[in-house]
């Protein structure tokens, strides 16, 4: 059995049997990885902090033919970011995007855009950005990474770019203006096309002078949600904490 060896970002642990816990990661070249670190719970441990979530770690691990869980033999503690996940309203964001990425990639599936996005989302975090802006650009980002970003810039149907408010396709997969809906549930503020725009030319932003006022950015993260929801085939249990 070689021993492997990745960065990655700790996305959730939880205990089992006595002694151990079992630790779903993302690391940058390997995608999402399962483990189990014996002795993690004992007093004293190896482990110490480095299996928080959020922290950034360079991860050592056994992996044997056919098992799905690997041995975490050892880690090491690049960058803790525990300080934000003390926050309720950014932990259970945080929360949020494990269970996003645990659900749309599987195991193994390597992006390391992901993995880049997600870092570097921690790290405007810590340097204290807006919490719901970066969520926003989080989510943005990943429904593109997925290829299930629709173009919410013009009409579905006359191809009209969206100057006023439109309604979100029943299918998720666009937006029609005003005079084109023929449902008007979820309304789409015209402000999408420019986050979007904005986004795609800025990394994560730590300061707190943003392009967008909170309230808009609010509206914006019920449109990423609902497309969310909708291919997801079910509302993400940690969104509910956030509601």
């Amino acid at each position: 059995m070689p021993l492997e060896q990745s960065q990655a970002i700790v996305l959730r642990n939880f205990n089992i049997g006595d002694q151990d816990k079992i630790v779903i990661f993302l690391t940058d070249q390997h995608g999402i990885i399962k483990g189990v670190a014996k002795g993690a719970r004992k007093f004293g441990n190896r482990f110490g902090s480095s299996l928080e979530p959020m922290s950034k770690i360079k991860v050592f691990y056994y992996e044997k033919e056919k098992k799905e869980l690997v041995t975490i033999s050892n880690c090491d503690l690049l960058e803790s970011f525990f300080e934000i996940t003390a926050r309720p309203e950014t932990s259970f964001n945080l929360s949020y995007f494990s269970e996003l990425i645990e659900e749309f990639f599987p195991s193994r599936s390597q992006d390391e855009l992901l993995f880049r996005l997600l870092f570097s989302i921690l790290r405007s975090l810590k340097e204290e950005g807006n919490v719901d802006f970066l969520s926003a650009y989080f989510e943005a980002w990943f429904l593109k990474i997925n290829g299930v970003l629709p173009d919410l810039k013009k009409c579905l149907k006359c191809q009209r770019e969206l100057t006023s408010p439109g309604w979100l396709s029943p299918k998720k997969d666009g937006v029609f203006c005003s005079r084109c809906a023929p449902h008007k549930k979820e309304k789409v503020d015209p402000a999408i096309k420019d986050f979007l725009r904005w986004i795609s030319k800025n990394p994560p932003p730590s300061q707190k002078n943003l392009p967008l006022p909170s309230p808009r950015i609010k509206n914006l993260r019920k449109i990423f949600q609902s497309i969310l929801i909708f291919h997801m085939e079910k509302e993400p249990k940690s969104l509910q904490y956030l509601k």
